[in-house]
């Protein structure tokens, strides 16, 4: 078998980290596999070389910012190589350049344009193990890029789409994916299997154990993609392509602390004032999740909406300029709760009984977005973890 694995930041914490990864890897080659193996760099590196380029200025030049960020995953891959070649194995470092990664020009949240496979396949076909830089590929202009926050990931689901892997590992230090966050409630049970759909929304909505645009590659590439935890042997949690889980109602909660909320009172109500706003945010690069408008009165009406809560300062900002006669009203002291399950499309009630869980728990919902697959709701930041442990109970994830 093909089988591309990614080692994020914990797992490659330490030397002696690098060295038990070293042998796991070892492990799967004595067992006849072909391995290209994706890494991050150590835990904290990267905020690390952020502050260093922070001491200067706290708006650094994006192409230098690459320059010094992809460093990490090189001295990461390059370590590791040589652990291995150490224990008596053929292995090989090379940067995203050298592994043919071509991305666009947007520095610091590049994404993949193509990658050429032959490095990495001439390098297999000498019974090497491939071990590449993650998080990092090459422009057309032959500069640095890095593809934004779990870029690792990414590298690792589009390595194993365009080598056609039979399997793709993303080890983490956590067990897999979670009905919800173990920290917040302890009967949270882990998943032997979820769909890509299902992991796309939780992903997006707050889970940590993967980055939605990994997820998404993989859905797209048909990757098949494996969650496991790189400091024990315990399986993991597969992500598939199969939906034939709708009997399964609600596969998990999700709770996102990264959100605000602005509200505009007495916008201007008139044909094309949303599309004002809301490309005056977009050209800001501000990710708009809930929308809500209202019909004000006297030819005015209110927009909410929410945004992740560290943009919020910059959309403050936008606003003032966008509406300046109407009233700003910005909340970050919120957080949303979702509910995710593919089986929530083919049943009744699924969001009735998430409304009325909350009301009896005495939180109420101040806004609501739906889709086939997942009800999200905006409460009070005090009631989040709340709210989480009482749909848990809910909807019976623990059984």
């Amino acid at each position: 078998m093909l089988i591309v694995q990614k080692y994020g930041g914990t797992s490659m914490g330490t030397l002696e980290r690098i060295d038990e990864v070293a042998k796991r890897v070892i492990k799967y080659k004595n067992e006849g596999h072909s391995l290209v193996i994706v890494v991050s760099a150590m835990s904290g590196v990267t905020n690390k070389l952020i502050e260093y380029a922070e001491f200067f200025t706290k708006r650094p030049q994006g192409r230098e910012m690459d320059q010094l960020l992809s460093a990490g995953e090189r001295v990461t891959s390059a370590l590791l190589s040589i652990a291995l070649v150490s224990k008596g194995y053929e292995a090989i470092t090379l940067s995203g350049r050298q592994a043919g990664i071509l991305t666009d020009n947007l520095h610091t949240k590049a994404r993949i344009h193509s990658i050429d496979t032959r490095r990495m396949k001439n390098e297999l076909d000498a019974g090497k193990i491939v071990v590449v830089a993650g998080f990092q590929g090459v422009n057309e202009n032959g500069d640095v890029t890095t593809l934004g926050r779990g870029g690792s990931d990414l590298s690792a689901v589009a390595i194993a789409g365009a080598m056609d892997a039979d399997l793709c590992e993303i080890y983490t230090d956590v067990d897999g994916v979670y009905t919800t966050d173990p920290r917040i409630e302890p009967k949270a049970k882990k998943l032997d299997k979820i769909s890509y759909d299902e992991m796309l929304e939780l992903a997006s909505l707050g889970a940590k154990v993967l980055q939605n645009r990994s997820v998404e590659l993989a859905k797209k590439l048909n990757v098949n993609l494996v969650t496991r935890n790189s400091f024990n042997e315990n399986e993991g949690t597969l992500i598939t392509g199969e939906n034939n889980m709708e009997a399964v109602l609600v596969s998990g909660i999700a709770l996102d602390k990264n959100q605000a909320r602005v509200t505009i009172r007495g916008v201007v109500d008139k044909p094309g004032i949303a599309a004002e706003i809301f490309s005056a945010l977009a050209k800001k690069d501000i990710n708009v999740d809930m929308i809500i408008q209202n019909v004000g009165v006297d030819g005015t009406a209110n927009i909410g909406f929410t945004i992740p809560q560290n943009e919020f300062e910059l959309a403050k900002e936008v606003m003032s300029q966008t509406a300046p006669a109407s009233k700003i009203v910005c909340n970050s002291e919120i957080v949303k709760v979702s509910i995710v399950g593919v089986g929530m499309k083919s049943h009744s009630g699924v969001a009735a009984l998430a409304f009325s869980t909350l009301a009896k728990e005495g939180i109420n919902i101040q806004m609501i977005s739906t889709s086939e697959i997942k009800v999200s709701m905006i409460v009070h930041e005090k009631y989040g973890e709340l709210a989480v442990r009482a749909l848990h109970d809910a909807y019976k994830l623990d059984k």
